[in-house]
């Protein structure tokens, strides 16, 4: 089996101002459900993910909501990143750079938690998060 078949697509991360507004948006109105919310006291920050199906099985989406942020996001910076989950992020991230993708975060522990987390770029310079799955 290649190393390609060992990936899928995780989640896509955007950052929110409201939170509210946006699980009312993403929930209420397009039918998403709320699949885990964490908050990060010492980052600051709360993650909610939410999506059509369980994780591991459905990409889902990550909204950010950063406890300190005064003005709205412009459309650059709004955006963080793609996620793929790898069974093993240290060795799918060998895998990579020996395919000359450029690392831009080697594997280790997520800030704040425990998951195990590595950043490449694609070829547009686009950031792509890889992450060993939730229910290991």
């Amino acid at each position: 089996m290649s190393q390609a078949n060992k990936f899928r697509l995780d989640h896509t991360m955007i950052r929110v101002r409201d939170l509210e507004k946006s699980l009312d948006f993403y929930c209420r109105i397009l039918g998403m459900e709320v699949l885990r919310n964490t908050e990060y006291p010492a980052g600051r920050f709360t993650n909610v993910f939410v999506g059509f199906g369980p994780e591991n099985v459905t990409t889902t989406l990550e909204l950010t909501y950063n406890w300190d942020q005064e003005t709205d996001y412009d459309k650059g910076n709004a955006y963080g990143h793609l996620a793929f989950n790898a069974d093993n992020v240290v060795e799918a991230m060998a895998y990579l750079e020996s395919e000359g993708v450029t690392i831009r975060s080697p594997a280790k522990p997520m800030n704040h938690g425990t998951r195990m987390l590595g950043f490449v770029e694609d070829p547009n310079g686009y950031v792509i998060e890889l992450n060993e799955p939730v229910n290991r």
